[in-house]
């Protein structure tokens, strides 16, 4: 009998480019829980993010002729968010016109220390009046207080001089 080996990284990747009934039948081979992986577990920075997202995206597409041309300040760093966000809200996209379903962003107060840094604080739920572009939204407070934490340092470069 010949045993075929496969990396787990394999197995996800051809599960995300796989049709419905390839999916069923990968899930069949190995477990369906071999593919339940929370967002969190799968984006830690933008090349995750953009590798999510897959190289045809608009905003990776975006993202990535704005590095290219060596823009380097808080354009660049403002598409990052917006690649980064998208990625994380999987498919989701807010609906303005139902106000029953929460949009979360993140808020942040800037230190007063001489170190300059941001302090994370808080996320807030819908309401009339918008306070951050919508294409840095979040479906769930979980996800917006992650991407708070985890990419901090590109939020400061984008929201700072």
């Amino acid at each position: 009998m010949n045993i075929l080996e496969i990396t787990k990284e394999a197995a996800l990747k051809a599960h995300k480019e796989a049709s419905p009934k390839g999916k069923i039948l990968l899930e069949n081979l190995f477990g369906g829980k071999v593919f339940l992986q929370k967002i969190t577990d799968r984006i830690k920075s933008i090349d995750d993010a953009v590798g999510e997202l897959g190289e045809d995206d608009p905003d990776v597409i975006h993202y990535l002729k704005l590095e290219a041309s060596g823009i380097n300040g808080h354009i660049l760093y403002s598409q990052m968010l917006v690649v980064i966000t998208k990625a994380l809200n999987e498919e989701y996209t807010p609906d303005w016109n139902n106000g029953e379903w929460d949009k979360w962003y993140n808020w942040f107060n800037m230190s007063s220390s001489s170190s300059g840094r941001f302090s994370f604080g808080g996320s807030a739920a819908r309401g009339s009046l918008s306070y951050c572009g919508s294409r840095l939204c979040f479906k769930s407070k979980e996800l917006a207080q992650y991407a708070a934490k985890q990419f901090i340092d590109i939020y400061e470069k984008a929201f700072t001089i």
